[in-house]
């Protein structure tokens, strides 16, 4: 398995997005065959400012009380259950997304050493 993977960061925020793919499928785009088949479940995260005014924009104004800046975090999953058009999510499934997502956004506070608040 192989993860592809795009970032960019700009003046908005940050964006990473990958996707998973088995290596049979990267043999087969690689070798020049059709690639419209393979399966991309492309999931990722985005960081944007939160729109609070930062400290140093507060020196101007008497009427700000902001305590700093933060940012948001945007998670997206595609995750693919079951190949069967007509099942429907379990339990179990919805709780392996939840954790999922909460370990993602850990790891990813943890990564940028933002504290819990």
């Amino acid at each position: 398995m192989l993860i592809l993977q795009q970032s960019c960061i700009d003046s908005s925020g940050s964006l990473v997005v990958y996707s998973p793919v088995d290596l049979p499928a990267i043999n087969i785009a690689m070798s020049g065959e059709d690639p419209s088949y393979i399966p991309l479940l492309p999931s990722g995260f985005s960081i944007s400012p939160d729109g609070r005014a930062d400290q140093g924009d507060c020196a101007s104004s008497s009427s700000c009380n902001a305590t700093g800046s933060g940012s948001l975090i945007t998670v997206a999953f595609q995750i693919l259950v079951s190949s069967l058009p007509s099942t429907k999510l379990n339990l179990e499934s919805v709780n392996t997304v939840n954790t999922l997502i909460g370990n993602t956004v850990q790891q990813i506070k943890t990564a940028l050493n933002c504290n819990s608040s």
